[in-house]
C-alpha cells in the first residue's frame, strides 16, 4: 500500500545498518570473525526473509551471533526487547555500549504471548538455534504500519543512539574468540539458569546479571524477610497476627477501590467523548483520566483499612491501663501507620517469591521496591517513641526507601504506559469485535496496579497528617476537568500525526452459498482496528457509506465485525476477468478421499488462501505451470481450525496453481454444523486476492479521509481492492 515510507519500521534499520557497514569497513583491524549485514524483506508476510536465509543460503551454517533491528513505533531509544539464550551478548553489550537501554521486562511481556506478533529473531533462534539481541524503537507507537511512519518524525538522535551502541557492539564481538555456540537453545532447557536478567538505569549504565544468581539472590531474601516477619509475628502473639491481617486487608481494599474507580472511568469516557480513546494524540490526559481516580480509589481503599486497623488497635491498647489515654491515642496512630506501610513491603514480598518460583526476569523489580523501603524503615521508623518527634523521620524513611526503587523502574514504568497507550490505536484483531471500553479498561488496569504497587508505602503516611481533604480535592478537580475537556473535544483524540488507524478496502466478493450461484457484490468497505464507531469519519467523506455490525466481511486472515460499506459507484474500475477462479479438478473416494482443485488468481500476485482443517488433514501445493513443490506434504499446523498460506511475489510470479486435498478419515464431508467449532456453511477453501488498484470509488474516499485518520498496513490487510472467493464443501 503505498501510503507511507516506514521510516521507523523500517527504513531507519537499513539506514543505521548501511552506516555500519561503511563504519566496520574502516575499522575492521583484528577481526577474527567476518560480519554479515542481512537486508531481507519478507518479515511482514511471515518471516520469510529471514527464514529463506537461515534455510537456503551457504552462508547460514556460518553463523555464530544473530541481531535484529525491529520497530514498533518512531523515534526514542532502540532497546533490547529480546536477549539471549545464551548470557552472552546481552553481557557484552552492556560491557561496551555508549548508551545502553534494555529492559527484561519488554522480554518477559513479548515472550508471554501477550504481543500478537513475532520478529525476524524467533527464526534465527529457534530455527538456526541462535543467541543475540532483538532491538526496537517504540516510542509513538501510534504511527507503527501507518502513511504517519515518515521521516519528519524520526529523530536524528534515535538513529545516533542505536548506530553509537551497535558500532562499539559490533567491533567487540568481530574479534572476541569467545561467540557463543549454535543451537544453544539446549542450555536453555536447564530451567533457565544460565540466562540473563538485564536492565538500565537512566540509559547510561546497565545491569546484567544471571538467572542463576538472581534465584540465589530472591531466595536469600525471601528467606531473611520470611524469618523477620515469622519473628515479629511470635514476639507479638495473636495481635500482632490479626494486625498483620488487616493490614493486608487495606492493601486488598487499596486495589479494590483503585481498580473500580479507573476501570468505571474506563466505561463513563466511551460514553461522553466522540472517541472511546480520545488520550491516544495526547497521552498526558491519561493521568487525569485513570491515574486521578485510581490515586482516589488506593487512598479510599486504604483509609477504610486504617480505620479498621485503628479500631482493633484501640482494643488492644485499651487493656494497657498504664499508657496516659493522650499517649495512648498516638501510639495507636502511628502504630497503624507502620502495619499500613510494612502491608506495603510485605505486598512486594509476595510478588518477588511468585516471580522467584516462575523464574520472571523481571521479578528484580519486587526486590528493589522491597529492600530499601524496608532497610528504611528497619533504620528509622522501627526507632520511633511517642517522645520523639516522627515527621522529619517520616520524610527520610520515604526518601531513602523511594530514591532507589524509583530511580530503577520509573522510566519503565512511563515507557510500557506509552506503548500501550500507542497501542490501542490498532487493539482489535477482528475490527468491531471487541467493546469500545475495552482499550480503556486495558489501560486504567494498568494505571492503577502501577498506582498500588508504586504509591503503596506513601499512601499509608497520608492519612495521619492534615492533607487527606487537599489530595482529594486536587485529585477530584483534575478528574473533573479531563472529562470536560474529553466531552467539549477541546483536546482532540487524534491529529495528523498521530492518526486513527482505518482501512479503505473495494471488495468483489464472489462467494457463494452451498446451494446457489451468487453475482459477485461489489462495494467498498471502510473499518477501523482503532475502537469506537466511524460516524464522524463517513459524515464528512460523504460517499454513501452505511455502517452497522451487519456489515461484516470476512478477509480470510481476519474478519470485520463493524464496518462502514457503500455500494455507490463501485462497477468501475475493476475487470471481470481478474476475477479469481477455484476449480475441482478431480475428486476421488477410495481407503481416503483426494482432491484436487486448481486455482487461478488471475492478476494478483499477493493472495491469502485459507483450507478448513476440520475436513482437510494434509495438502500439497504446486505452480500449475513448472509443476514445482511449493507446499509438500508433512504436518500441517492450523491457526483457528484453518491451514492458512500467504503468498507474496513479484511482477513474474506464478499465479495458477494446483492444490491436492487429502480429507480426514473421519471427515463429515457433508453440509451441516460440527458443534461448538464451526457454523453452518463453513467453506472448504476461502481465498482473498489483492490486487494494488485504487479505483475512482476508491480514490475519491481517500481525498476525503479525515487528516485525523490513516490507511493502516500490515501483511495480513488486503490492498485498497480484494477479491473475495470460496469452496463449499459440498461443491
Amino acid at each position: 500500500m503505498p501510503f507511507w515510507g516506514g521510516a521507523g519500521d523500517c527504513s531507519s534499520c537499513v539506514a543505521v545498518m548501511l552506516e555500519l557497514a561503511r563504519g566496520i569497513s574502516q575499522w575492521a583491524h583484528g577481526f577474527k570473525h567476518a560480519v554479515i549485514f542481512l537486508f531481507n524483506t519478507g518479515e511482514e508476510e511471515g518471516l520469510n526473509g529471514a527464514h529463506s536465509f537461515i534455510t537456503q543460503h551457504p552462508w547460514s551454517k556460518s553463523i555464530r551471533l544473530a541481531i535484529d533491528l525491529e520497530a514498533m513505533g518512531i523515534g526514542g531509544k532502540s532497546g533490547i526487547f529480546q536477549a539471549g539464550p545464551d548470557p552472552w551478548p546481552i553481557e557484552t553489550f552492556a560491557a561496551v555500549a555508549k548508551y545502553p537501554s534494555g529492559q527484561i521486562i519488554a522480554q518477559d511481556i513479548f515472550s508471554s504471548g501477550a504481543i500478537k506478533s513475532a520478529t525476524d529473531f524467533q527464526v534465527y533462534r529457534e530455527v538456526a538455534g541462535l543467541s543475540g539481541l532483538d532491538f526496537a524503537y517504540a516510542d509513538n507507537t501510534a504511527v507503527y504500519h501507518t502513511k504517519n511512519d515518515k521521516l519528519e518524525l524520526l529523530k536524528l538522535g534515535s538513529l545516533q543512539h542505536l548506530g553509537e551502541n551497535m558500532l562499539a557492539f559490533l567491533l567487540k564481538i568481530a574479534a572476541s574468540s569467545h561467540l557463543p555456540k549454535v543451537n544453544t537453545m539446549v542450555e536453555e532447557d536447564n530451567k533457565g539458569q544460565s540466562t540473563a536478567v538485564y536492565f538500565d538505569i537512566l540509559g547510561t549504565y546497565m545491569v546484567v546479571y544471571r538467572q542463576h544468581f538472581a534465584n540465589m539472590l530472591h531466595k536469600s531474601v525471601i528467606a531473611q524477610s520470611l524469618l523477620i516477619w515469622t519473628t515479629s509475628l511470635l514476639m507479638g502473639g495473636y495481635p500482632a497476627a490479626i494486625s498483620l491481617a488487616l493490614s493486608c486487608f487495606s492493601v486488598i481494599l487499596m486495589w479494590i477501590f483503585a481498580l473500580s474507580f479507573s476501570v468505571l472511568a474506563a466505561f463513563i469516557i466511551p460514553l461522553i467523548s466522540s472517541s472511546p480513546v480520545p488520550y491516544v494524540a495526547n497521552p498526558w490526559l491519561v493521568v487525569g483520566l485513570f491515574a486521578a481516580p485510581a490515586l482516589l480509589g488506593a487512598l479510599t481503599g486504604q483509609y477504610l483499612g486504617y480505620l479498621i486497623l485503628h479500631t482493633h488497635l484501640s482494643n488492644v491498647y485499651t487493656k494497657k491501663k498504664q499508657i496516659s489515654p493522650v499517649i495512648q491515642a498516638d501510639l495507636i496512630k502511628s502504630e497503624a501507620e507502620r502495619w499500613l506501610y510494612k502491608s506495603g513491603s510485605l505486598q512486594w514480598l509476595i510478588l518477588l517469591i511468585l516471580g522467584t518460583y516462575y523464574k520472571i526476569g523481571s521479578s528484580y523489580l519486587a526486590l528493589f521496591w522491597l529492600v530499601p523501603p524496608a532497610f528504611a524503615y528497619g533504620f528509622l521508623e522501627a526507632t520511633l517513641t511517642p517522645a520523639r518527634f516522627p515527621k522529619p523521620l517520616k520524610l527520610a524513611t520515604l526518601l531513602i526507601g523511594l530514591a532507589v526503587p524509583i530511580l530503577i523502574s520509573a522510566g519503565g514504568f512511563i515507557r510500557l504506559a506509552g506503548t500501550i497507550i500507542g497501542t490501542v490505536v490498532r487493539l482489535d484483531r477482528n475490527p468491531g469485535g471487541t467493546p469500545d471500553w475495552l482499550g480503556n479498561v486495558i489501560v486504567a488496569t494498568y494505571v492503577a496496579a502501577v498506582m498500588c504497587l508504586t504509591l503503596v508505602y506513601l499512601l499509608s503516611y497520608i492519612h495521619l497528617p492534615g492533607a487527606k481533604k487537599s489530595i482529594v480535592l486536587s485529585t477530584c478537580l483534575l478528574f473533573g476537568l479531563s472529562l470536560a475537556v474529553v466531552s467539549l473535544g477541546i483536546i482532540p483524540p487524534f491529529t495528523k500525526d498521530t492518526s486513527r488507524a482505518v482501512n479503505v478496502v473495494h471488495v468483489v466478493d464472489m462467494t457463494r452459498s452451498f446451494d446457489e450461484k451468487q453475482d459477485p457484490r461489489s462495494y467498498v468497505s471502510l473499518f477501523s482496528s482503532t475502537p469506537g464507531k466511524l460516524t464522524k469519519e463517513v459524515e464528512q467523506i460523504n460517499e454513501g457509506f452505511r455502517c452497522g455490525r451487519d456489515k461484516v466481511v470476512d478477509l480470510v486472515t481476519f474478519s470485520v465485525k463493524y464496518s462502514c460499506w457503500t455500494f455507490d459507484d463501485t462497477d468501475n474500475g475493476w475487470s471481470e476477468s481478474d476475477v479469481p477462479t477455484m476449480h475441482v479438478d478431480s475428486d476421488t473416494h477410495g481407503d481416503e478421499r483426494i482432491t484436487r482443485v486448481l486455482i487461478d488468481t488471475k492478476g494478483s500476485t499477493r493472495w491469502t488462501l485459507a483450507i478448513n482443517a476440520d475436513e482437510i488433514e494434509d495438502f500439497t501445493f504446486k505452480d500449475a505451470g513448472s509443476s514445482e513443490e511449493l507446499v509438500l506434504v508433512g504436518d500441517m499446523s492450523s491457526v483457528d481450525g484453518w491451514h492458512i498460506m500467504q503468498f507474496s511475489g513479484g511482477k513474474n510470479a506464478p499465479t495458477r496453481f494446483d492444490l491436492t486435498l487429502f480429507w480426514m478419515k473421519n471427515s463429515t464431508r457433508l453440509d451441516h454444523k460440527v458443534e461448538g467449532k464451526r457454523e453452518e456453511g463453513t467453506p472448504l477453501l476461502k481465498l482473498r486476492t489483492d490486487m494494488d488498484i485504487v479505483t475512482p470509488k476508491v480514490d475519491r474516499v481517500l481525498s476525503k479521509l479525515p487528516p485525523w485518520c490513516s490507511q493502516f498496513g500490515k501483511s495480513t490487510s488486503p490492498h485498497t481492492f480484494a477479491f473475495l472467493s470460496n469452496l463449499p464443501v459440498n461443491f
